[in-house]
């Protein structure tokens, strides 16, 4: 028991080690929750139930952000719910391109839960390796902070003055290039499997091959790691504590993901929210500089201008497109 009691209470990157253990617990509970009880059967997933799944997701990561104040006090707590917001507002551009690989493979509806739920597994270790290196260099580096606030009021001021949106040829990616190249690939759907074994048609021997499905799984989580390079550094900015950049940017991923049948139909009405985004970017760019000068600037504040910014862009782009006749299912 001492021994457990040890590993348990033994610090892992400044937080012990049984806060991860709990963390983890809650993640593995809502996936086998989600894809052994709600979605054992594959079916179309409805705007009503992709918004209950998502108010389902939000509240655990707000009760979490409960149990961090509990535990680690006001200010750690403030930080995680900041960061939980950031990581979900930058995510939402990637909705756009999780639609238009679903759409460019003709992914049916039922299967398309099927592909991003094992893409969050994807998302988990790939985080986990991104923030485990910017913890390392930000331990070794200080400087490396201000390279993050510079490439977040660079990525923020260019975000706020581009205007035309760049919807990149899917048929030309690199990776799907190298895909296709290099393993057996069938153009036809086999329900709900990523790998299927067929007959070669020369040898006529039983094959691996890859569906449409798995190809799509692969784009998106190329479409995350891209995305992550603006998120991660985001929430670095807020805070360097890894277990709450980590968590902060788990439980936004997840809410996200389980959001997007809801959120496809209606990110066309959200048309200041990039702008909204793009001064949050460089809010937070700014504050790393600005800490020279006045200190740093309470979590409470960094929450408020954060939510604020966000449900401005929000609102004015609901105001002025409330007009607009709502649009179709995004994707099949």
């Amino acid at each position: 028991m001492t021994a457990l009691h040890a590993f348990l209470t033994s610090p892992f990157l400044g937080t012990p080690s049984w806060f991860w253990l709990a963390f983890l617990a809650i993640v593995i509970a809502l996936l086998v929750f989600d894809l052994g009880v709600l979605h054992r059967d594959q079916h179309e997933i409805e705007m009503r139930e992709s918004l209950l799944l998502y108010s389902g997701y939000f509240s655990v990561g707000l009760a979490f952000g409960g149990w961090v104040w509990w535990q680690l006090g006001a200010t750690k707590a403030l930080e995680f719910y900041t960061g939980f917001l950031v990581e979900q507002s930058l995510s939402m551009d990637n909705v756009f391109v999780m639609a238009m690989i679903l759409g460019f493979f003709n992914i049916p509806r039922r299967y398309q839960h099927r592909v991003l739920f094992w893409g969050i597994l994807g998302v988990i270790v790939l985080r986990a390796i991104m923030i485990g290196l910017g913890t390392a260099l930000v331990q070794q580096f200080d400087w490396i902070l201000y390279v993050f606030g510079a490439f977040l009021l660079l990525t923020g001021v260019k975000m706020l003055f581009t205007r035309e949106e760049q919807h990149p040829d899917l048929a030309q990616n690199p990776m799907l290039k190298f895909l296709r190249r290099h393993i057996r690939v069938t153009d036809e759907l086999h329900e709900g499997r990523f790998l299927v074994r067929l007959r070669d048609p020369v040898s006529g021997k039983l094959l691996h091959y890859a569906t449409p499905l798995l190809l799509a799984l692969v784009l998106i989580e190329l479409a995350d790691l891209i995305f992550a390079v603006d998120s991660v550094p985001a929430v670095f900015a807020i805070t360097q504590d890894p277990f709450i950049v980590y968590t902060s940017n788990i439980f936004a991923i997840l809410g996200l993901r389980s959001l997007y049948f809801a959120l496809a139909a209606l990110m066309h009405r959200f048309i200041y929210l990039k702008y909204a985004l793009a001064l949050v970017l460089i809010f937070i760019g700014g504050k790393i500089f600005l800490h020279g000068f006045i200190g740093k600037i309470p979590a409470l504040v960094s929450l408020s201008v954060t939510l604020g910014l966000l449900a401005g862009g929000v609102l004015l782009s609901l105001l002025k497109t409330r007009h607009q006749p709502s649009k179709d299912r995004p994707v099949n």
